[in-house]
């Protein structure tokens, strides 16, 4: 049979590495804006500084692997993973920490296995782990959001507390922090209190936490933004956010009191940045569409188990990281069969 040849000169392709990193910063950026509103300039100047170090760092490495810098920055992966990293961390995470972070992202994470396309963790997630555990008490001292914030913090004052480590005179860090939605939830229970008087919580809103609720509808239309113009497709995210709703349903279903309601886990933490965002790095994830709703579905199971009974109020970089070393044998076991291959047993 004879196939149709179309000779040079070819056109380029309409989708490249560039384009697709871009389509996802722009998705990025009304939930970032809507995090420097409810949490303070510290998202900013995290995400300028863990920029400007992803850049560094890149150029660093392809000097020293004698390469061209300007491509490989002008891909926007570095930039990607920066902001990722600085959204997930702390608006006032001391600078140093966001400088090792980012390193350890780039070089080892990423560029010690290759580059781009042949990292094993996701990037961001691998060093926000890091820091995690390195330093917890940093890693979760979070602001309350801009209508619970008593004593908010001026441009100038945040940038001295992350550049000097230093209050504004007459403030605390208990005058300044407050427990994320995710930890208050987690905290009462321990202290069996039911869901209801929980809910009674200021940082709760109508069905999550109060100011994360926007954020998350707002990562929503971004990943939303990313499916349409084909950056991402359905498989994952709709996967992992079908596998956490279905967990707090049944438990929600077997003791209302005990565990919180969907909505709840939904409109929560980093939800919806990861299941968007983070879980579709298209690196660490499969590659094979039924490989990529078994992965993302098994995360979504991950982040409730880890929320409902694990040492983390939030599970999203823990579940991610756990399932990009599952990948691989994902991928391999639902690979789709090769044309012309009869099965086990035939010639």
């Amino acid at each position: 049979m004879q196939f149709p040849t179309i000779t040079s000169p070819h056109t380029d392709r309409p989708n490249s590495v560039q384009k697709a990193m871009l389509w996802v910063v722009l998705a990025l950026i009304p939930g970032a804006l809507a995090m420097i509103w409810f949490f303070g300039w510290g998202i900013l100047i995290n995400m300028v500084l863990a920029i400007a170090t992803a850049i560094a760092c890149e150029a660093l490495v392809m000097k020293l692997r004698d390469r061209q810098v300007k491509p490989v920055i002008m891909d926007l992966s570095a930039i990607l993973t920066a902001m990722l990293f600085a959204i997930a961390v702390p608006p006032l995470l001391p600078w140093w920490l966001t400088v090792i972070g980012v390193a350890f992202a780039i070089l080892l994470v990423k560029q010690m296995y290759g580059g781009l396309g042949y990292n094993v963790f996701n990037p961001a997630m691998a060093a926000y782990v890091l820091l995690l555990i390195s330093y917890p008490v940093q890693m979760t001292s979070w602001l309350p959001p801009v209508m619970l914030n008593e004593n908010p913090l001026t441009f100038a004052q945040t940038l001295g507390v992350i550049f000097g480590g230093a209050l504004p005179n007459g403030l605390t860090w208990d005058a300044v922090t407050m427990a994320t939605p995710l930890d208050t939830m987690r905290t009462g229970l321990s202290l069996n209190q039911t869901v209801t008087e929980i809910s009674s919580s200021p940082v709760l809103g109508e069905f999550g936490g109060k100011g994360w609720e926007i954020v998350a509808g707002l990562y929503l239309l971004g990943g939303l933004f990313m499916l349409y113009k084909k950056a991402i497709t359905w498989h994952i995210p709709v996967s992992t956010l079908a596998g956490l709703a279905v967990m707090a349903f049944l438990f929600n279903i077997i003791d209302g009191d005990a565990y919180p309601l969907t909505s709840f886990h939904i409109f929560s933490g980093a939800t919806m940045l990861g299941a968007f965002f983070i879980a579709t790095d298209p690196v660490s994830a499969p590659g094979t569409r039924k490989g990529q709703l078994y992965y993302g579905a098994s995360i979504g199971v991950l982040i409730y188990i880890i929320r409902t009974w694990g040492g983390y109020p939030d599970a999203i970089a823990f579940s991610v990281l756990l399932m990009n070393m599952a990948a691989p044998t994902i991928e391999f076991f639902t690979r789709p069969r090769t044309f012309g291959h009869r099965g086990a047993g035939h010639d």
